[in-house]
């Protein structure tokens, strides 16, 4: 169960999370934009999604301490709009052609494939400057964090690395769900301890586990999901052959990883007087909205006999 204050606090960080996210549109966008431009940017970032991956980092600068907030939501919204950019190219006709995308025409049917594909590349360039504007005030940590944030949608493990396993045949899946999802929540929870001045490696394994159970959510919702309740086209990743855990090892098994990683979750979240309130409200995201409304319920459709966390 979530307090009333725990409501508040999320509830306070959704509305400082969408001000971030407006501003840092604001910042980069002159009345010079073009206007089609400017439409593909707004449809690539609002109305979001779960908003996770921001949220993350806010809540663990938030148990941390926050001793640096302001440089925390620089760092929630650029990771947020990498994720946005990451969701515009991959909705692309090249990898997976989607229709639908948070419930709406994806931005390369609204706009067309070429300004698609240049929103993407800019929410990728906004996301550098809103942070390094801030982290500028304080360059060590600063440049830190861009660099933490850089390597998590980088070449070697990040996020472009994990789309690019998409093309391979044979994938080690764990590794594949690291980079394509994983990569960012462990740039999120990571960043959020960095802002508080404190030790960000359990924290960054935190953000590792959390990016397998979200990816494993997500393979169980494109596999039993419906348009309505997910917001896109179901089975598009099992159409396209795309690494899945569900076609791996089944919907039993998945099931039962997503909540082995919860527990897990729960072990590794360093102690401090607000881990409790960290990890019921972690637990609370992922089972009561993981990726979308309604995906716990197919979660524990495809797992009758494992018990959440």
């Amino acid at each position: 169960m979530i307090s009333n204050h725990q409501a508040d606090v999320v509830c306070d960080s959704d509305k400082l999370i969408e001000h971030a996210l407006r501003a840092a549109m604001d910042s980069a966008l002159s009345p010079a934009a073009p206007a089609h431009l400017r439409g593909a940017l707004d449809a690539a970032v609002f109305p979001g999604g779960s908003r996770m991956r921001p949220k993350l980092c806010l809540k663990v600068s938030y148990v941390c301490g926050e001793r640096h907030p302001e440089l925390a939501t620089r760092a929630a919204a650029a990771i947020e709009l990498l994720h946005c950019a990451s969701l515009v190219h991959d909705d692309l006709p090249c990898f997976d052609n989607a229709a639908l995308r948070r419930g709406r025409p994806t931005v390369h049917r609204l706009f067309g494939e070429p300004i698609a594909v240049l929103a993407g590349d800019a929410l990728i360039v906004m996301a550098f400057k809103y942070l390094s504007l801030q982290a500028a005030l304080t360059p060590e940590l600063g440049a830190r964090m861009i660099e933490v944030v850089a390597e998590a949608v980088g070449p070697s493990h990040g996020l472009i690395a994990g789309q690019s396993m998409e093309a391979m045949t044979h994938v080690p899946i764990d590794r594949y769900h690291h980079y394509k999802t994983g990569s960012l929540f462990v740039a999120a929870a990571t960043c959020g301890a960095l802002a508080s001045d404190v030790d960000p490696a359990p924290w960054s394994k935190v953000g590792e586990l959390l990016g397998h159970a979200y990816q494993i959510a997500d393979d169980i919702a494109d596999t039993v999901g419906r348009a309505e309740v997910l917001g896109k086209l179901p089975a598009v990743d099992t159409q396209l052959k795309r690494p899945s855990i569900v076609r791996g090892e089944g919907l039993d098994s998945a099931a039962a990883r997503f909540y082995a990683y919860l527990e897990q979750i729960g072990d590794t979240v360093p102690a401090s007087p607000h881990k409790r309130s960290f990890v019921n409200w972690l637990n609370h995201a992922l089972c009561k909205g993981v990726a979308g409304p309604g995906k716990a319920g197919l979660i524990q459709q495809a797992a009758l006999d494992c018990a959440p966390l």
